[in-house]
């Protein structure tokens, strides 16, 4: 049955439709048009602003399970169903640095939820084990590795069309191994690194445009040595998403990298877990307990973080001096963007999910409006 979302300022990520009129049926848009068809169903939003729904490509938990300690389709759903609660309506669920038999159950349980349920959950993200231990962060020390050529052609071959992101430090592969993960599907991310700026242009050069967690777990940026921060910044082709926590990075060193940046600067959640209903957790070598409002491990460090994609670009609008249409696309078209999934997901755009968040001027009042599985979910 077509519906009709009426009243609405509509976002599609290209521009900006006052009385905007959304046609969807089937949980896909039709259309984004001026004019409201005669004998349809009506969604009337009362003036309220809509966009496409969030993306989140790096997520740990839901409300109360955590991906890498089970790997399992519930806590899949567990993530699913608590993004939904704040506007998030796409994941890749993380997976953090494993045993070799933990990232191919990751794998099995994501591949098996997608086949049976047609929703947000578009793949999976695998953060490490292939890290450099110097800038390990939160990882265990027992799990990060560097990679054999039999392990990584095991995961490239049963993680193709699952995992969409895997995040490595690049200096401790050969280049044999580097070239394997540049010839797959797979979108390399550098993260946790100890790369300097010339080291980075040259992996920037072999087609990598993704960063992890920008300024945390990589070689800062200074003026003899601009790191990976600085090489990032340099390089115009390389998407930079930044946890917006207040943190995980100051507000000002975000503001400085979105005036860099710009459409290649996007947001993150990185949470822990949501909702901050979790306030102790422990496993294998990994604890995090709640800190006036953020996650730490027992040494004081940061332990992922506890904020959602609403609060992200709510602190977005609020603290980086951007509107609310640009706060927006930080959390949805160019999260997309980076990923290589812009022709699939993040607008509202006809042949896309109709999965939406609706919002007021200043954001301060976010919800989700969800029509693209079999039941509409409206939280």
């Amino acid at each position: 049955m077509k519906q009709a979302i009426i009243n609405t300022t509509v976002h599609t990520g290209d521009e900006i439709i006052t009385n905007g009129v959304i046609i969807i049926e089937n949980g896909t848009i039709l259309s984004v048009q001026k004019e409201i068809p005669q004998d349809i169903e009506t969604i009337d939003l009362k003036g309220n602003h809509i966009a496409a729904g969030f993306i989140d490509i790096q997520i740990n938990g839901g409300e109360r399970l955590y991906f890498s300690q089970t790997p399992t389709e519930e806590t899949i759903q567990d993530i699913y169903d608590a993004s939904l609660k704040y506007g998030t309506t796409h994941v890749l669920p993380c997976l953090i640095s494993s045993s070799h038999e933990t990232i191919l159950q990751g794998i099995e349980a994501v591949r098996n939820y997608m086949k049976k349920h047609d929703n947000g959950v578009i793949g999976m993200h695998l953060e490490g084990p292939f890290l450099n231990p110097l800038k390990r962060g939160a990882h265990s020390i027992d799990q990060v590795r560097k990679p054999t050529n039999e392990e990584l052609e095991e995961i490239i071959r049963l993680g193709k069309d699952v995992i969409k992101v895997i995040t490595i430090a690049p200096e401790c592969f050969t280049e044999e191994q580097l070239n394997m993960l540049l010839e797959s599907d797979i979108q390399i991310s550098i993260g946790h690194s100890t790369v300097t700026h010339k080291e980075a242009q040259v992996y920037f050069s072999k087609g990598i445009k993704l960063v992890t967690h920008l300024f945390n777990a990589m070689t800062q940026f200074g003026h003899r040595e601009p790191g990976l921060v600085g090489a990032t910044f340099e390089n115009e082709n390389v998407y930079a998403p930044v946890i917006l926590d207040g943190a995980h990075c100051d507000y000002a060193a975000a503001k400085v990298a979105y005036k860099l940046k710009q459409d290649k600067f996007f947001l993150i959640s990185d949470a822990t877990f949501l909702g901050r209903k979790v306030a102790n957790f422990k496993w294998d070598n990994f604890d995090a307990h709640l800190d006036n409002g953020f996650y730490r491990n027992d040494d004081g460090n940061l332990a992922g973080a506890t904020i959602s994609m609403l609060e992200a670009v709510q602190n977005a609008y609020n603290h980086l001096e951007v509107s609310a249409d640009e706060a927006i696309k930080m959390a949805t078209s160019r999260v997309a963007s980076a990923i290589g999934l812009e022709d699939q997901f993040g607008k509202i755009k006809a042949g896309f999910p109709a999965s939406f968040v609706q919002f007021n001027e200043d954001l301060s009042e976010i919800a989700t409006l969800n029509f693209s599985t079999s039941s509409i979910s409206v939280s």
